[in-house]
């Protein structure tokens, strides 16, 4: 089975994708700040991004995520280990923001039916090349956005996520209710996102990383844009309290938060996070709720 796409943006919009080196390089320069983004620059940009960056980051961060691993965070916390998401044999998961879809291989293999969506179509086929080189059957992907899932009411068991699409998503409210839609009465809805607190300090893997500099209550969006204003990266802030009343709203009971600690001897950092930091104050937020 190949890759089913889904246009939730304007058609004209999915054919003019560049990602030629001068393209590359003109990114390169993107002026960082922060300024309002709506639901629909939010999803090009990240549709684009991940497309234009998916052969870096699987390049870099493979190794750490392997083919088939199912981590939660930077903090190598492992469903293995947690078991958030309780039984998942014959169970049928919806995988939000999957990109090469590890942790779909993983729970495939423990007799889960899953299903990994991503906005890059570029991901996806990351996706493929694993299954290809492993020999193994396909797992089923869809490129979507995750705040309009293209699902039948009712149709998943779980849905689980790990630092995918929802801080990229300008409307997290759809998107939780979104979630809540697909999934089946009493399904567990499991996600994992930077910890809002991090949001304060500077994104440094090193000491400037440990003072904060901005306001945790400053929910104006993290945007890269281009030489004409153009956005090209969006990342979008919650505070707890805003996760927590969003997912009551959608209709979901808060089961559990967990806020990994920095194991003993990891010493690999990730962007902004790295021993120093983890030791100090979290790096993740992981959310375990119900579908009432």
């Amino acid at each position: 089975m190949g890759i089913v796409t889904v246009a939730t943006t304007p058609q004209s919009d999915l054919h003019d994708l560049d990602t030629s080196p001068a393209r590359a390089e003109e990114e390169d320069g993107d002026e960082a700040t922060r300024r309002e983004a709506g639901t629909g620059e939010s999803s090009r940009a990240s549709r684009h991004w991940w497309d234009r960056n998916a052969d870096e980051y699987q390049d870099e961060h493979g190794e750490f995520l392997g083919d088939d691993r199912f981590t939660w965070c930077p903090e190598g916390l492992d469903e293995a280990d947690a078991h958030l998401l309780g039984e998942v044999a014959g169970r049928d998961v919806l995988e939000i923001g999957a990109g090469a879809a590890q942790c779909s291989r993983w729970l495939a293999a423990r007799g889960a039916r899953p299903v990994a969506l991503d906005i890059s179509y570029r991901q996806l086929q990351h996706s493929r090349r694993i299954d290809l080189g492993r020999g193994t059957v396909p797992v089923a992907v869809v490129q979507a956005d995750a705040a309009v899932l293209p699902f039948a009411d009712a149709s998943f068991d779980l849905a689980c996520s790990a630092y995918g699409a929802v801080p990229f998503s300008a409307d997290t409210v759809a998107l939780m209710r979104e979630v809540h839609r697909v999934l089946r009465p009493g399904g567990r809805w499991v996600f994992s996102v930077t910890h809002p607190i991090r949001w304060a300090f500077p994104d440094e893997p090193g000491v400037d990383g440990l003072t904060a500099m901005s306001s945790y209550f400053d929910r104006t969006p993290y945007v890269e844009q281009d030489e004409q204003g153009r956005a090209t990266y969006v990342e979008h802030h919650r505070t707890l309290g805003d996760r927590v009343r969003e997912l009551v709203t959608a209709g979901f009971r808060l089961v559990d938060l967990v806020e990994p600690e920095w194991p003993a001897g990891l010493e690999q950092e990730w962007g902004g996070w790295s021993p120093l930091r983890g030791r100090l104050i979290p790096g993740t937020a992981i959310f375990v709720t119900e579908r009432g």
